[in-house]
């Protein structure tokens, strides 16, 4: 039925307009429980990246430029995540499982973008860790305000730029059915392989960009760190390298987590991961990765925790 279906659609020449998103399969009471914990890491993602946000704009100490990226950092995952979770939730309750075509190109585009942001924001913050720990003297005068800001708005712009043509690209696919995507949001793998169109263009600047963004970014960040751990081993006394080290080792966790599951998704020459897979390491990437960068850099830092003593001894 379903490959008549998609002959008739051929031969009329007509098209899906909208797709219909499957999300997690399983009972009522399994999906109800999963919404829960969706709902609660959200509110809690929010919660925690706005309290960063918060706490560096409040706190003198904190007003240097690490802390001015890890704001834009908090920022964007809280942009990041807002993107998925609502909307996977009414699919897995099944309210609201159906999503335009232009809605799944813009939603496409919105993470990707973002997810390319924060590739940038992270190789900025590695060269950031760099400067400090290898320049220490020369660190103010190198990593003013004025870079700062610079390399900020160069990470958003050159994100949102890197993803225009691979939008562009997915835009002009053509789907004459089936419809169903079997996942919870619009990625790039779902598009492709339900096209009845050449989708080697889209596959071949998905490839370009994954190379341009994700390794070039992964590069920078892992030269930075060489660098910086070798510049850290050289220091003589113990209380010296463990306080370098404490200074990278949020970020650290962070790249680490944040690498691991995008090149697994991004860099490959074609879409030939399991979709099922697909969708379990997409849901780390944007519901649970943006839940533990809070934490991550509340409990490893120890400028953040005594902010936060501070802001509960005013209170």
């Amino acid at each position: 039925q379903m490959d008549l279906n998609v002959w008739k659609d051929r031969a009329n020449g007509t098209s899906v307009e909208e797709f219909i998103l499957l999300g997690f399969p399983g009972t009522w009471q399994s999906r109800v429980s999963l919404v829960v914990v969706f709902a609660l890491m959200y509110t809690l993602t929010v919660i925690g990246n706005a309290s960063i946000i918060a706490l560096v704009w409040t706190s003198r100490s904190l007003h240097t430029p690490m802390y001015f990226f890890l704001c834009n950092l908090s920022f964007l995952e809280i942009w990041y995540t807002t993107g998925v979770v609502p909307k996977a939730i009414g699919v897995i309750l099944g309210t609201s499982q159906t999503i335009s075509f232009s809605v799944c190109i813009l939603q496409l585009f919105f993470l990707l973008s973002l997810g390319s942001t924060e590739c940038f924001l992270l190789s900025v913050m590695a060269y950031d860790r760099y400067l400090a720990i290898c320049y220490p003297l020369r660190y103010s005068s190198l990593m003013n305000s004025v870079l700062s800001v610079r390399l900020a708005l160069s990470s958003w712009l050159g994100g949102f730029l890197a993803i225009s043509l691979l939008a562009f690209l997915t835009s002009r696919l053509t789907f004459c059915g089936p419809d169903v995507i079997n996942h919870f949001l619009c990625d790039i793998d779902s598009c492709l392989a339900l096209s009845c169109s050449d989708t080697w263009p889209v596959e071949l600047a998905t490839f370009l960009v994954s190379i341009i963004v994700v390794v070039a970014s992964c590069v920078v960040t892992l030269i930075s760190y060489i660098y910086i751990i070798s510049s850290i081993l050289r220091i003589q006394s113990v209380h010296g390298r463990k306080k370098a080290f404490s200074t990278c080792s949020a970020h650290l966790s962070v790249v680490t987590i944040w690498y691991g599951s995008t090149i697994f998704l991004y860099v490959k020459p074609s879409a030939q991961n399991s979709l099922d897979l697909n969708k379990i390491v997409n849901t780390f990437n944007t519901v649970v990765t943006p839940l533990l960068n809070p934490f991550i850099y509340t409990l490893r830092n120890k400028e953040v925790k005594l902010a936060l003593r501070r802001a509960f001894q005013k209170k």
